[in-house]
C-alpha cells in the first residue's frame, strides 16, 4: 500500500444563540473536525483485505480528531454528543472511508476518548472536492435521548481530491436549540390503528 500522508486539518465551529430572534434555553456549540489523507488504497485496483491500513491509520485519526473537538468544545467532559462521518474522493470506494471509521480501530477509540457507550452515528459519501456532507449527531451515552439528535455540516473547499478521503468526528456541548418534542420516556404509545380515524391526507 501507497505510505498515508495527512494533507491538512480542519476545524469547524459553530454556536447558535438566537432562535427565532429569541435567546435559546441552552446555547450550543457544534464542532467537527476533518482529517483530509491520501487514500492509502487508491490506485490499487480491488484490495480485499483492507484491515492492515485501518489498523495502521485509523486509532491516529481517532485520537487526532478526538483531541480537537475536545479542545474545541473546553474538554471531553463538554462533549454530549458525537458522530463520524468521511468523505471518499472519486478515485477511492466508498468502502475505504467505512473502513476507517466503521471498524473498532476508530469507533471504539474514539469512544472512549469521549467518554461516550453509545454506538456512534455516521455518515459518508464519495463526493468531489468542495462538496458539503452533513453530519449526525447523538447522544454519547444515551443515544435514545431525542433533545440531542440534530446535524453539523462541513465543507473543505480543496477536499477530498481524487486520491484522498476526508476523515470527520464531530460533537455538541448540549441539546438542540429549544428542543422540546418530548424523548421515549414520555411518549404515549402510538398505534397506527389508533390513528386510522383521524389521518389526513397532505397535498
Amino acid at each position: 500500500m501507497a505510505e498515508t500522508r495527512l494533507r491538512k486539518v480542519v476545524t469547524v465551529a459553530d454556536e447558535l444563540l438566537l432562535e427565532l430572534g429569541r435567546p435559546v434555553a441552552a446555547p450550543v456549540r457544534r464542532v467537527a473536525a476533518a482529517a483530509v489523507i491520501s487514500n492509502p488504497w487508491a490506485g490499487g485496483g480491488f484490495v480485499a483485505d483492507l484491515g492492515p491500513e485501518v489498523e495502521r491509520i485509523a486509532p491516529g485519526l481517532a485520537r487526532l480528531l478526538t483531541d480537537r473537538i475536545s479542545e474545541a468544545l473546553g474538554g471531553v467532559d463538554r462533549i454530549e454528543s458525537f458522530g463520524k462521518a468521511a468523505i471518499v474522493g472519486l478515485d477511492g470506494e466508498i468502502e475505504h472511508g467505512g473502513a476507517l471509521i466503521h471498524t473498532p480501530f476508530f469507533g471504539n477509540v474514539f469512544r472512549e476518548l469521549t467518554e461516550g457507550t453509545s454506538i456512534i452515528v455516521f455518515s459518508d459519501d464519495r463526493l468531489p472536492a468542495g462538496e458539503p456532507l452533513t453530519v449526525p449527531l447523538w447522544h454519547k451515552t444515551a443515544a435514545a435521548t431525542r433533545s440531542h439528535y440534530q446535524t453539523c455540516q462541513i465543507r473543505i473547499p480543496d477536499a477530498p481530491r481524487p486520491d484522498e478521503i476526508v476523515v470527520i468526528a464531530a460533537g455538541a456541548s448540549g441539546p438542540r436549540p429549544n428542543a422540546r418534542i418530548g424523548d421515549r420516556a414520555t411518549d404515549p404509545l402510538i398505534r397506527l390503528a389508533d390513528l386510522d380515524d383521524d389521518l389526513e391526507t397532505v397535498t
